[in-house]
């Protein structure tokens, strides 16, 4: 009973952080579309080039705080040391200080030797500059995150992430039209697309400020109920601030390391597809527009799937960490597996999807008709499915803290990545299928490797057949079904409506024959089980819908 409680409650915080996340990215994805038309393919780059940047620098100060505080709050609780969890509190907010501003006025003062010089971006230094105080906002927001979620409580962290993108998306477009149209009336049309990309990034930093506040706010309406808990704590030895240091460097650095070397790669990928292309004979203008591509459309629609894999990391980790220090290695098991099948039965039909409607769905929310984003689209889709085993096999190891597995798996990964980026670009002139098949075989090479240590230390295999292949069979299925319905109706319509028209409504009638007939197979091969869905947050509710529509 007691199982099936913390079982409940495990799938219950992380399908609250999944749910928020997706809600997220897909208004990121959303927002994406007006600012896309804005920048423009080469305006994407800029902006996409101050993002990558960004993400490498906030790794290296502070990205892994949330996930730190997290591990060290959740052992410190269950060890019944509430006093002590305040304490790796404070000393968090101190180190993220120190570290994230370090970073950010380093970032503002060093943006244009790091754009135009490393990069080859110059344009996107404005951009850049703007982003930096983002990376001192988050660290503290970071510490409030990873606090609540030591307590395995991810409402806040859901919550704020929602307002966050909410208020980036309003703020991104708007700024970004506005200085658009700025640069165009000084007649400087270059300029007018850094402008625009540097308005779309000032998004980010008032959007993280906000979130902060709200993460401020929650955190005071606790304080009442937190002063209560440290209270009835009276036996626990207080730990100095410097052992707890200590513990946040011992944690921090592994993470920082494998995060950085795992997100390396798309900053990498640009500076030696940008190089190498400009050697073949591309114009700044040819490569920057294909690069823009893969990042502002492509890449933004893949992280909507792979928010399910990225919001269950922060969930499993405390998880996972409360499960060791009770020595539960059998509740450790069930919620490794339990949080693998439940990413694949959703990412694998989500990646199937995207690849069989690649082209509708770039028509739809670009109106880019042409092959090269769908080529793209339907090239990645495997990559997809790798990257989430991948991201959350690094959180699993993370929770059982094994922090030195997924950094030594990230290096090993990341350097045949490049050779690989290296031979695809230059003996086979595969231009940006290069860099797909190259992230492909980098997201492989790290399941393949965390799947062994997990395996390794928890003793444990992942069960193949209801994880992998009844989801992929009921996808494949479900593939060809949307092609059918998408040909039939798209033709259909296409005589009543215009063409973009036609486009949107057999492409929606598509996805949902398609959840239906994956739901269906799923259900019908055992890759989901009645009690197991019973299990899920609003299991019963879900059940009871599904038998009444003689799924089950």
């Amino acid at each position: 009973m007691e199982a099936k409680k913390k079982q409940s409650n495990y799938l219950v915080q992380g399908t609250i952080l999944a749910v928020a996340s997706i809600i997220a990215r897909m208004i990121g994805m959303i927002y994406r579309i007006p600012l896309t038309n804005i920048l423009g393919d080469e305006g994407n780059a800029y902006y996409a080039t101050a993002n990558q940047i960004y993400s490498i620098l906030l790794m290296i100060s502070t990205f892994s705080l949330p996930l730190a505080v997290s591990k060290l709050v959740s052992e410190r609780i269950h060890k019944g040391e509430m006093k002590n969890a305040q304490r790796v509190l404070g000393c968090s907010f101190r180190f993220a200080a120190v570290s994230g501003g370090a970073i950010a006025l380093l970032t503002f003062l060093l943006a244009g030797v790091i754009c135009g010089g490393i990069m080859k971006v110059g344009n996107a230094t404005m951009a850049l500059r703007v982003l930096s105080p983002a990376i001192f906002i988050f660290a503290i927001a970071g510490v409030f995150r990873g606090y609540f979620q030591g307590f395995e409580n991810m409402v806040p962290t859901a919550t704020s992430q929602v307002i966050e993108q909410i208020v980036n998306a309003v703020v991104s477009v708007v700024a970004a039209n506005i200085l658009f149209h700025i640069g165009l009336s000084a007649s400087a049309g270059e300029s007018a697309t850094a402008l625009a990309a540097a308005g779309a990034t000032s998004g980010t930093v008032i959007s993280v400020s906000v979130a902060l506040l709200f993460l401020l706010f929650i955190f005071a309406t606790t304080r009442k109920r937190t002063k209560r808990l440290i209270a009835r704590d009276t036996e626990s030895r207080p730990e100095s601030d410097q052992l707890i240091y200590r513990a946040i460097i011992v944690t921090v650095v592994p993470v920082i390391f494998s995060t950085l070397i795992y997100n390396i790669s798309p900053t990498l990928d640009q500076a030696i597809f940008n190089a190498i292309l400009s050697g073949q004979g591309y114009t700044s203008e040819q490569y920057n527009t294909i690069y823009g591509i893969y990042t502002g459309k492509f890449y933004v629609l893949m992280n909507v799937p792979l928010a399910l894999a990225s919001c269950l990391a922060p969930s499993v980790v405390p998880a996972l960490t409360a499960a060791v220090v009770e020595g539960d290695f059998s509740d450790a098991k069930r919620k490794v597996r339990t949080t693998m099948r439940y990413t694949m039965i959703i990412t694998i039909p989500c990646a199937v999807g995207m690849a069989a409607l690649a082209s509708p769905i770039m028509y739809l929310l670009f109106h880019d008709r042409h092959r090269l984003p769908a080529g793209i689209m339907q090239a990645g889709a495997l990559m997809i499915v790798l990257f989430a085993i991948s991201t959350l096999s690094t959180a699993i190891l993370q929770g059982l803290g094994r922090m030195n597995e997924p950094l030594r798996n990230s290096a090993i990964s990341l350097v045949i990545h490049v050779i690989a980026l290296l031979i695809l670009l230059k003996q086979f002139r595969l231009n940006i299928y290069a860099v797909v098949y190259a992230n492909t075989l980098f997201a492989f090479i790290i399941c393949i490797l965390n799947g062994m240590a997990i395996r390794r230390y928890l003793h444990y295999r992942q069960e193949i057949r209801r994880t992998f292949l009844i989801p992929l069979i009921s996808s494949a299925v479900m593939g060809l079904a949307v092609i059918a319905v998408y040909q039939v109706v798209n033709r259909l319509m296409c005589i009543l409506f215009i063409d973009y028209a036609s486009n949107l409504v057999a492409a929606l009638l598509a996805v949902l024959v398609g959840i239906a007939v994956y739901v269906f197979l799923l259900v019908r091969l055992k890759g989901l089980r009645e009690r197991e869905i019973a299990e899920l947050p609003k299991g019963e509710l879900l059940l009871g819908l599904l038998q009444k529509i003689h799924f089950i």
